[in-house]
């Protein structure tokens, strides 16, 4: 019994130790929310390929948008590549604006990421313009980077959007 005892304390031990600090959490949190913004500076030359470092070379993904949900690789990257085609490569003098960044590190090598943000910007007409939304994605570690292997997105309600283009009409204006 006493060894039992012994055997389980020293388990409890070793998955104590296997949880990070709260340095290392802090850490972890920083690096996930620099590799995000870092991705998603729209000032980089190429934005698609920026975007794609943040998913791994192989494996599976899983990524729901839309109320459809996708696994396979090659239609989410045809997706992002979409995107930019789309609508990106549309936007003119984008900023791409980080609301709020909340990440729970749950161990050494998984934490999950759920941050909002907005993207005003002028359509090509010269119309003010924002899309924005939430995005909640899971990261894993793999070697010295952090890689999403789930992620949700969903897109600013319409009043929401239509209130941020009466914003911006405003300040646009020149003074009477």
């Amino acid at each position: 019994m006493k060894k039992l005892l012994l055997g389980l304390g020293l388990l409890v031990v070793a998955c104590r130790s296997q949880q990070p600090s709260a340095a290392e959490r802090a850490a972890i949190a920083n690096e996930i929310e620099r590799e995000v913004k870092a991705a998603y500076d729209l000032k980089n030359p190429d934005p698609v390929k920026s975007f794609l470092q943040l998913y791994p070379d192989t494996g599976r993904i899983v990524s729901s948008s839309g109320g459809r949900v996708l696994t396979s690789r090659d239609t989410i990257f045809q997706g992002i590549r979409d995107f930019w085609q789309y609508v990106g490569s549309n936007m003119k003098n984008p900023t791409w604006m980080w609301d709020r960044f909340d990440i729970d590190v749950l161990s050494r090598d998984a934490a999950v990421m759920t941050t909002t943000y907005h993207v005003p910007h002028t359509t090509p007409q010269g119309h003010p313009h924002i899309i924005g939304g939430a995005w909640t994605a899971v990261f894993r570690r793999e070697g010295n980077k952090w890689v999403i292997v789930q992620e949700h997105l969903s897109d600013i309600p319409a009043a929401l959007a239509d209130s941020a283009h009466a914003h911006m009409q405003h300040e646009t204006r020149p003074p009477n």
